[in-house]
C-alpha cells in the first residue's frame, strides 16, 4: 500500500519507519510512506502556507494553493482514499481501518495546522476523520494512528493472522483477559479454567469475559453489539 502524507512537519513521521512490526512492514515493502511538505509548493519566496482568516478572528488558516499543489503532485493509483484529519470528522473505528486496509492500495492524509484549513481544501478529501473529541496542534498524530492501524492489518505485517481476529473491537466487544506464567503472582491466580485443557470451556469463559468486560467498561459498544445481533454469532463461535 502506498501512503502519502501532506504535512508541514514531515519529519514527525520518521519514527514510523523503525516502529516494531510497522517498521518491518515498511522495510519489507508491504507499505511505502511518502511525505509532502506544502511549503515546497508555496507561491512566494517566503514559502508562506497560511494567512489571516477573512472576517477576523484568532489564529491563522492554511491557504489552499500550496495544499492543492502538493496534492496534485502525488501520483494517483487506481484505488485511492483521501482522508482529512479533523476534530470535526467522523470518529475513527476499527471497521474503518479494516475497510481501508482491504479496499485501497493508496491512502492520502491531509494534516492540518494552526487554526485549520481553508474551507476550500475540504473537497479534496473522501472522508474527514477524528480520533477523539479533543484538539491537537496538528493532524500528524491522528494520521500516524491511522497509518499504524491500517498497516498492521495488511497481509504479511503480523505473523499470525489469527491475532487480528480475536482482539478488542474486532467484533464490537473488548478482548478477554490474558494470562501467562507464573500461575500465581503476588497472590493473584490464573483462572482455573485456563489451565484445565478443556478448549470448549475456555472458549465459553473467554466469550463471557468479553461480554462482561464490554458491558462494564464500554456500555455504548455493548448496546451496539446487542442491536447488531452479534450475540448469537459470538455464542456460536464459542461452542466446543
Amino acid at each position: 500500500m502506498r501512503l502519502d502524507v501532506i504535512s508541514l512537519t514531515p519529519e514527525a513521521f520518521a519514527p514510523l519507519q523503525g516502529l516494531g512490526v510497522i517498521g518491518r512492514a515498511f522495510a519489507a515493502g508491504i507499505a511505502e510512506l511518502y511525505c509532502h511538505n506544502p511549503r515546497d509548493y508555496a507561491l512566494d519566496r517566503y514559502r508562506k502556507v497560511d494567512d489571516e482568516p477573512y472576517g477576523g478572528g484568532a489564529g491563522m488558516v492554511l491557504k489552499p494553493e500550496p495544499i492543492y499543489a502538493a496534492f496534485e503532485a502525488i501520483p494517483i493509483t487506481e484505488k485511492r482514499r483521501v482522508l482529512l484529519m479533523s476534530p470535526q470528522g467522523q470518529p475513527l473505528r476499527q471497521d474503518d481501518l479494516k475497510r481501508w486496509a482491504s479496499s485501497y492500495d493508496q491512502m492520502v492524509f491531509l494534516c492540518g495546522h494552526y487554526e485549520g484549513f481553508d474551507e476550500r481544501i475540504r473537497p479534496l478529501a473522501d472522508e474527514e476523520i477524528s480520533i477523539g473529541d479533543f484538539v491537537l496542534t496538528g493532524g500528524e498524530l491522528p494520521a500516524m494512528v491511522i497509518i499504524n492501524g491500517v498497516v498492521r492489518l495488511l497481509k504479511g505485517t503480523v505473523g499470525t493472522a489469527a491475532c487480528l481476529e480475536e482482539e478488542s473491537h474486532s467484533s464490537l466487544l473488548l478482548e478477554h483477559p490474558h494470562y501467562t506464567r507464573p500461575s500465581t503472582f503476588r497472590g493473584q491466580e490464573v483462572p482455573e479454567v485456563l489451565r484445565s485443557g478443556d478448549h470448549g470451556a475456555i472458549a465459553r469463559w473467554r466469550a463471557e469475559q468479553q461480554k462482561e468486560r464490554t458491558r462494564e467498561r464500554r456500555p455504548d459498544l455493548y448496546a451496539r453489539w446487542i442491536e447488531d445481533g452479534e450475540g448469537p454469532v459470538l455464542l456460536k463461535r464459542s461452542q466446543p
